[in-house]
């Protein structure tokens, strides 16, 4: 059977609402949004890596970064994130599409290749694979894999909201005709709600600009175990974005998710920080 073409869409934009700008921030000498697919493109299956930007004048930066560094880009629709994936995956001949959004700059090689792994190992009967239902690993390890005939299901399928705006949960929320398939930690806990190195946030940017100035100089490709050791080492570290643990964007949608609860998630109130709807 021919290999399939493992493409790994990765989500940027500069218009976050919660936080602008943010996957340009500086991070160890560069842009941050270059560090994130420095680690993204480290991943051994990750055969073509795409930043998917949007068709927004100010996005042009995106897409003038990910020139200028050889990558490849698609720009698509600003707030339908299911089209834009798609429509990446489409142009660039994926058979395996590998969801990773750029908010994750810690994200580690040798996990996306596991989730790819495992996806591969029952493939093609599969549909769906990620380390996220449920999810194990702390925030910022977000690794969806599917096959492109199931995110073209989606694309066609989806009609909610937050199916379009998620890319993904008309998959695996409850679909009875999508197989699906999950990675746990192996370390046997759930760390989801109690690390957090996602980037939503500028205490979050704080967080991680703090862990990128400890451990890329040591080595630049920094594994997830050198990030729990350090952590261990220097715990207070994590009281920089402690008060952000468990927020995700499950908490706007319970009404709706069938296979998520309240405890997946956490509300938040900040009097220092805005949060656009």
């Amino acid at each position: 059977m021919k290999q399939p073409h493992i493409v790994v869409v990765c989500q940027a934009r500069m218009g976050s609402t919660r936080f602008p700008n943010k996957v340009l921030l500086p991070l160890a000498g560069a842009p941050l949004l270059q560090r994130f697919v420095e680690r993204v493109s480290n991943a051994r299956h990750a055969h073509t890596v795409v930043v998917a930007t949007t068709m927004r004048s100010e996005d042009g930066a995106i897409m003038g970064l990910a020139d200028s560094l050889g990558y490849n880009w698609y720009r698509g629709h600003t707030t339908d994130l299911l089209d834009r994936t798609y429509h990446a995956a489409l142009t660039h001949d994926a058979d395996i599409v590998v969801k990773i959004p750029s908010d994750c700059p810690m994200i580690d090689p040798d996990i996306i290749d596991l989730v790819i792994e495992r996806f591969l190992e029952r493939y093609p009967n599969i549909d769906y694979v990620s380390n996220l239902h449920p999810a194990t690993w702390p925030d910022g390890n977000d690794v969806e894999v599917m096959s492109m005939q199931a995110l073209q299901k989606a694309y066609v399928s989806a009609k909610a909201p937050h199916e379009r705006e998620h890319t993904t949960p008309w998959l695996w929320d409850g679909n009875e005709d999508i197989r699906c398939g999950n990675v746990l930690n192996p370390n046997g806990r759930d760390d989801s709600m109690s690390f957090r190195w996602t980037l939503d946030y500028p205490d979050d940017y704080k967080l991680i600009r703090s862990l990128y100035d400890a451990l890329y100089v040591q080595n630049p490709e920094f594994s997830y175990a050198e990030i729990m050791e350090y952590i261990d080492a220097h715990p207070d570290v994590l009281n920089i974005n402690a008060h952000l643990c468990g927020v995700n964007w499950y908490r706007h949608h319970l009404g709706v998710l069938k296979t998520v609860q309240p405890t997946e998630t956490r509300m938040w109130n900040s009097t220092s920080t805005s949060e656009a709807a």
